[in-house]
């Protein structure tokens, strides 16, 4: 639909392999490879004149002039879509290129880590479908199948989504760790040190160890930074590089009703939980399951499943939020669109209390929510109240 189109994510969730694999036949520039990058640099234009179309470029920020080059050759024929296919793993740059340089002219596909369903090969849940319909009564839910068991959540979530490492540890149990590893460092020494080079790496580093015990929670910048014997804005700073180098997801608070006092601090997760639970040296889903963190992780994991499931239909106009206000009510996650407001809870045990969901009560109350939603490691889907209805972590 776009003339250009830019595939952005984490390094290693699989952007090269998908775009070469939908185009095999298109020409394959590496802008990490000393030789691509030298024959588009040393000359753009004369490149693009001749290579005008059909063409997938890899790691574009490492070259941020393309963009205003890209401009020019698709203004010659703005009728003409499907040209070029761009992938970027760093996005400060990616992002400023494309608003500045190709607005209107290209389409950003963000790629995430596996999926759950995903990774075991399975199609989309009709869940998402009918999370977009409007006409959707809790009712409705109670005829929805799993698509997966649970021990197959179960392993995704400790494991996280990244291919490679999930992929080769079925063979090799020790490869996840040392992938793991070398991520983590890669990530630190290359990107965040090419992108930032005045940032203190020691301190980075630190901080994000620090980070995982503030994962899922509301974040107190003040806290973090006495922590770090930094400044708050320093700590700001680095949330912002996380946040757009894909590692880590601000979730902005729900602040439309205006029927109670709402808290309005940020917050933040981890985006895939294997690396949450790398930092914190979780080896297996036993210890897992006993650690203190285990609740907030499973939250992030059942978000950002959500997430990716309802933009993998394509659907615009989503927001996503939490709520809670100043008598510690709260949900975990609010999903907005043209189908208007689900307000989602969600929970590591199998079982559902009553008294336990008054504030998803209340805000459906509140907000005149049709329904909300509760997930949890429950058997099967079941309606709690005539406005709430219970959906497992395996049919998601």
């Amino acid at each position: 639909m776009f003339p250009v189109v830019a595939v952005i994510g984490p390094r290693q969730c699989g952007k090269s392999t998908l775009v070469r694999r939908l185009q095999p036949r298109w020409k394959y520039y590496d802008l990490e490879s000393p030789d691509d990058y030298q024959l588009i640099s040393s000359d753009p234009v004369a490149f693009f004149s001749i290579n005008q179309k059909n063409i997938i470029i890899n790691e574009a920020q490492q070259y941020p002039t393309l963009f205003s080059t890209l401009r020019g050759v698709v203004d010659t024929d703005r009728q003409k879509k499907g040209r070029f296919l761009l992938t970027g793993s760093s996005s400060p740059e990616i992002i400023k290129g494309m608003s500045e340089s190709l607005a209107g002219r290209i389409a950003s596909i963000e790629l995430w880590p596996f999926k759950q369903n995903e990774f075991y090969e399975t199609p989309l849940p009709v869940l998402y479908k009918m999370l977009l319909d409007e006409q959707v009564q809790p009712t409705d839910f109670l005829d929805l199948q799993p698509t997966l068991d649970i021990g197959q959540s179960m392993d995704i979530w400790f494991k996280g989504g990244f291919p490679e490492p999930l992929i080769e540890s079925t063979k090799n149990r020790y490869f996840y760790q040392q992938w793991m590893e070398n991520y983590v460092a890669d990530y630190v020494a290359r990107d965040i040190r090419a992108l930032f080079p005045r940032l203190n790496i020691y301190n980075f580093r630190r901080f994000l160890t620090m980070l995982a015990q503030f994962s899922g929670h509301q974040l107190n910048m003040s806290d973090m930074a006495r922590t770090l014997e930094v400044s708050v804005s320093t700590i700001r700073d680095y949330l912002d590089i996380i946040h757009q180098t894909f590692l880590w997801r601000n979730l902005p608070p729900f602040t439309k009703n205006r029927l109670k006092k709402v808290q309005k601090a940020k917050k933040g997760f981890f985006r895939d939980q294997g690396i949450l639970h790398y930092f914190l040296k979780i080896s297996d889903i036993d210890r897992l399951l006993i650690h203190p963190v285990a609740g907030f992780s499973f939250e992030s994991f059942v978000i950002e499943e959500l997430i990716r499931g309802l933009q993998a239909t394509m659907a615009a106009q989503l927001d996503f939020s939490y709520y809670r206000t100043v008598d510690k009510s709260k949900v975990d996650l609010v999903l907005e669109g043209a189908f208007g407001v689900i307000p989602v809870e969600i929970r590591l045990n199998s079982g559902v209390q009553g008294k336990t969901l008054r504030g998803l009560a209340n805000f459906i109350a509140d907000t005149r929510a049709t329904y909300g939603i509760v997930i949890n490691c429950g058997k099967r889907v079941e309606q709690i109240t005539d406005k709430i209805v219970q959906i497992p972590v395996h049919y998601i």
